[in-house]
């Protein structure tokens, strides 16, 4: 039998990335950049998107949903990085661990959503453009956000139960930068085939399928431009979708190396796991609104008007 306080540990450590311990403070420097510039793109972006009313469409609220979502994802991992390769904090309590962990997998899980949902907007952009505001009106918006939003809290929620079930008597000192699910079980001295089964399904029926809809949605797409008539058409329409393919890109690129690297690259030293680990959490969210106000000329539009007044006043 395990005592009470195998089930309640007061704390755990986190180590950081195994055999760089040396380079903390400097590796520290890119992620604090990379953080600084997620913090400003996405507020800024944000703020665009609520002071200007022609922003005020299905795209740009999915946009500023994943923005907001970006920005979850990515202070539930990196401040705490920093902190503890700067501070030397390494210690984080078990509701601690816990709360970071739900908040990193179920923000991932939201943002897959929402580029399942923007893939969705495209793709009625562009095959069915005279039907856009009908069929992507308000209420369905919103039953999407919310279907999104009960989806990823309903399938990580579960994770939390299923590490409190779980004693810790030996070590706790994690090998990572932030608590994950299946990191923080395998320090548990009992069975976790449940952890492992259910972290292995989560992905396949959140992210997987996403990527897989996402996927049949851009052969309508393609099927659609490249069926018209016009070049400038087809021009504009496929510029339409490029900056979300490069989210796409930079997003589960990063993601699926890191999942199956862990699971099935037993030969992957742990120290590249980790940055590949912290390096979804991190550089999506800083280059999504670089991306999207490069390559959307309405977005463009309005930050130099934004900056314009600012420096005329």
């Amino acid at each position: 039998m395990y005592n009470l306080s195998c089930y309640n540990p007061g704390s755990f450590i986190l180590a950081g990335i195994p055999g760089l311990e040396k380079f903390h403070v400097w590796i520290g420097i890119p992620f604090c950049v990379i953080y600084v510039l997620a913090i400003v793109g996405n507020g800024t972006l944000l703020y665009l998107i609520v002071i200007e009313d022609s922003l005020h469409e299905p795209m740009f609220f999915f946009l500023s949903m994943l923005a907001t979502t970006d920005l979850i994802l990515s202070t539930a991992a990196v401040p705490k990085l920093l902190s503890n390769f700067w501070l030397g904090c390494q210690e984080i309590t078990f509701t601690g661990c816990l709360t970071q962990m739900f908040f990193l997998h179920c923000s991932f899980v939201v943002d897959s959503g929402i580029l399942l949902a923007m893939a969705l907007d495209r793709y009625v952009a562009i095959c069915f453009p005279l039907r856009y505001t009908t069929v992507l009106a308000p209420q369905v918006i919103s039953k999407l956000v919310v279907g999104i939003v009960v989806r990823s809290f309903s399938v990580i929620l579960p994770d939390v139960f299923l590490l409190k079930r779980l004693p810790f008597c030996g070590t706790r000192i994690i090998p990572h930068t932030h608590c994950e699910h299946i990191g923080v079980a395998q320090l548990s001295s009992a069975d976790i085939s449940i952890n492992i089964w259910y972290g292995f399904s989560v992905p396949l029926m959140t992210v997987v399928s996403d990527v897989v809809l996402i996927a049949v949605s851009y052969i309508f797409i393609l099927r659609a431009v490249f069926g018209l008539s016009s070049q400038g058409a087809r021009q504009k329409a496929l510029s339409l979708c490029g900056c979300h393919v490069c989210v796409i890109l930079m997003f589960y690129t990063p993601a699926f190396f890191s999942f199956l690297a862990h699971r099935f690259g037993h030969s992957v030293p742990q120290n590249i796991l980790v940055l590949f680990a912290n390096l979804y959490v991190a550089i999506p969210p800083a280059l999504n609104p670089i991306v999207y106000g490069v390559k959307t000329k309405k977005i463009q539009d309005r930050f130099i008007l934004l900056f314009t007044l600012k420096k005329t006043q």
